[in-house]
């Protein structure tokens, strides 16, 4: 394996991810969909495909943006709801959660408008991201929409890692992996939740 990338490949697209350490024992193939656009139209129809009949696509900034817009694009919506960092000053009555992410390893705020909210209150939601890892992303998504009072109809992403990759409560298109940095400069992909816990506590 090449010390500095990590060669992938998804529906005929090949690309070379850079290895980045995300602290000493954690490090990650760098996947970043969000300006990529001929990775994001060989993967949105794929995963529509795969979705089941749902009202309303929604995400979270920032990544996921771009995969969410071409996926409703495809289905014919007219639009789709965004979860925001950061409380903005036109939200109204916003509701809000904080997760854990394994990109930034830090707590992040997620805020939903008041008046997504009621859109979505009743409606079948299926909650698109780039990447599952820990679930910590996509699980917040999801207090947001049942506290909007949505149906979560499904949960999607284009790559799934860890214990994700083999739930089957979530739909996507290939396994993906975080990795431990090894001695000599090479990095081994770690598979379990288990181990994943040892790598950050180091």
């Amino acid at each position: 394996m090449d010390n500095k990338y990590f060669d992938f490949e998804i529906f005929g697209v090949k690309r070379k991810l850079p290895f980045v350490k995300i602290k000493n024992g954690l490090a990650l193939a760098s996947f970043v969909c969000l300006s990529d656009t001929e990775l994001v139209q060989a993967t949105a129809p794929e995963l529509v495909k795969r979705l089941p009949p749902v009202d309303y696509l929604m995400t979270a900034e920032a990544k996921g943006i771009a995969l969410t817009y071409e996926m409703s694009r495809l289905m014919g919506m007219n639009e789709f709801i965004v979860a925001r960092k950061s409380r903005k000053p036109y939200m109204q009555n916003p509701i809000g959660c904080t997760l854990n992410s394994v990109t930034t390893q830090s707590q992040q705020s997620l805020y939903l408008n008041g008046v997504d909210a009621e859109k979505i209150r009743g409606k079948r939601v299926a909650l698109i991201d780039d990447v599952i890892a820990t679930g910590e992303s996509i699980g917040a998504i999801e207090t947001l929409a049942k506290k909007a009072g949505a149906i979560v109809a499904a949960k999607a992403a284009i790559l799934a890692e860890l214990e994700t990759a083999k739930r089957n409560d979530v739909i996507f298109l290939k396994e993906h992996y975080v990795f431990k940095p090894m001695e000599d400069g090479s990095f081994e992909p770690i598979y379990t939740m288990e181990e994943y816990e040892k790598q950050i506590k180091l």
